[in-house]
């Protein structure tokens, strides 16, 4: 695709600013959710502060070169409870959740050093387009149910606990967010086709405040969409001015700090078999990651900067961001989806996006404007988003030729088991759906290699 801004290319600041918050709106609710499900008293806007310490450290690794966003990775979920199933004391759990994160971005470092001396050709030929094709295809794909939940919203939570929000308003809720998305970035000008996600939300978020206005004045709680009450708790009892305008995150590093006194081997055991594992996995979907990127701005990042620059600033931005925030860090699809959908490939863009996540971590009233945003219209953006990453996987089949029954067969696996949900546990430790789908993918590859040689 042509883009409208490259890698190198330097927008003017103000558009720098619009487009880093875009960045933001697109990767803010997944990096946002992983605390909220672990819970043990985490705290959301520490994991956004970690996310941008973790950008920060990604982006120096590779030089400045790969314009990605790295957020909270749901891979390491399991990992995370398991950090604190095992502890005698919070604090311990908080020191496994480091410790876990030290252990899987290690993985990432030894297989950084054999990429630096064994190359990449290796993984070219095990994972080639017909393989890393689907795989990205299906890393959208997975996440469809996600997107459609909260469109309708039969997978979330609208204003309070007692209230039910009738399907039907979410739904119009998120289709006007998708619908206005759609449009700026198809015929807007310059400007409109680079920002249509901050306009979509927006344009949604209006929507839903009529319904919920309408909703309270009628005392019809099926129209009450956004929850203000995040708004509120910035207030005090009886007061108009604000509490507090800036908040301090509840670092993880502070609360592990406690953590010592109760640390022993098996503990440590325990967390290393968590996490290892689970890093071997993630490897694989960051190498479809950036492949995806790679053919977005047509530059290959596994060779330049190399593959093992970007698996040292994904593992040792996991170490940063989990110190902070508790959460391993990952290069998040939405942020490639954004890329490709907006034309705005430029590392300028992650930089701010990542400086200003850091910044807004401690604003109280941005980290509730940003809470209050109803799930059906960040569904309604994530429909985009995440059908990118399908499409974009799809098309590098295009070259791929699908008469060859190994191909055809290659494809077909990785399609049915990623769609289907095939996943396996051992314990606390499971491998994905995508990563079993790739797997499967690179071993009927293998199987079949012989006849191409024939």
């Amino acid at each position: 695709m042509k883009l409208v801004y490259n890698v190198q290319d330097k927008p003017k600041f103000g558009q720098l600013i619009v487009f880093a918050i875009q960045q933001l709106l697109a990767i803010m609710a997944a990096t946002l959710v992983v605390p909220i499900i672990i819970g043990n008293g985490m705290q959301p806007n520490a994991a956004l502060f970690g996310a941008g310490i973790g950008t920060l450290v990604y982006l120096l690794f590779t030089k400045f070169k790969s314009p990605v966003f790295l957020g909270s990775s749901f891979a390491f979920l399991g990992s995370m409870g398991a950090a604190f199933a095992g502890a005698a004391t919070i604090e311990l759990g908080y020191l496994g959740l480091i410790l876990g994160a030290i252990l899987a971005g290690f993985v990432y470092v030894v297989i950084a050093l054999i990429v630096k001396v064994a190359g990449t050709g290796w993984i070219n030929k095990l994972m080639p387009a017909v393989v890393i094709g689907p795989t990205v295809a299906i890393i959208g794909l997975s996440l469809a149910g996600n997107a459609i939940g909260d469109l309708t919203g039969t997978e979330a939570t609208y204003a309070a606990a007692e209230i039910t929000t009738s399907p039907y308003v979410a739904l119009i809720c998120g289709l006007v967010t998708l619908a206005v998305v759609t449009i700026c970035s198809t015929y807007g000008k310059k400007t409109l086709k680079l920002v249509p996600f901050i306009i979509g939300i927006l344009a949604g978020y209006v929507v839903a405040a009529i319904f919920t206005a309408i909703g309270f004045a009628t005392g019809n709680d099926a129209l009450k969409v956004i929850d203000f009450s995040f708004f509120g708790n910035l207030l005090p009892e009886g007061s108009v001015a604000l509490k507090t305008f800036f908040t301090l995150p509840e670092f993880t590093f502070l609360t592990a700090l406690g953590g010592f006194e109760s640390i022993d081997g098996p503990y440590i055991g325990s967390i290393a078999m968590a996490y290892v594992p689970v890093a071997f996995v993630v490897f694989a979907e960051h190498i479809a990651d950036h492949k995806n990127i790679s053919s977005i701005i047509e530059a290959d990042l596994l060779e330049e900067p190399g593959l093992h620059r970007t698996l040292l600033g994904d593992g040792v931005g996991s170490m940063a961001g989990a110190f902070f925030g508790g959460c391993p860090n990952t290069t998040y699809g939405e942020s490639v989806a954004c890329v490709a959908i907006t034309g705005n490939a430029s590392v300028f863009t992650i930089l701010t996006a990542a400086i200003g996540a850091i910044l807004i971590s401690f604003l109280s009233p941005f980290v509730a404007f940003v809470d209050s945003i109803p799930p059906c219209v960040m569904g309604g953006v994530c429909m985009a988003l995440y059908g990118f990453i399908a499409v974009s996987g799809l098309k590098m089949l295009q070259k791929v030729n699908l008469e060859e029954n190994r191909n055809l067969f290659t494809a077909s696996v990785i399609l049915i088991a990623g769609i289907g949900g095939l996943s396996v546990s051992f314990g606390q430790i499971t491998i994905t759906s995508i990563a079993c789908a790739l797997i499967l993918g690179i071993l009927v590859n293998l199987l079949l290699s012989k006849k191409t040689a024939e």
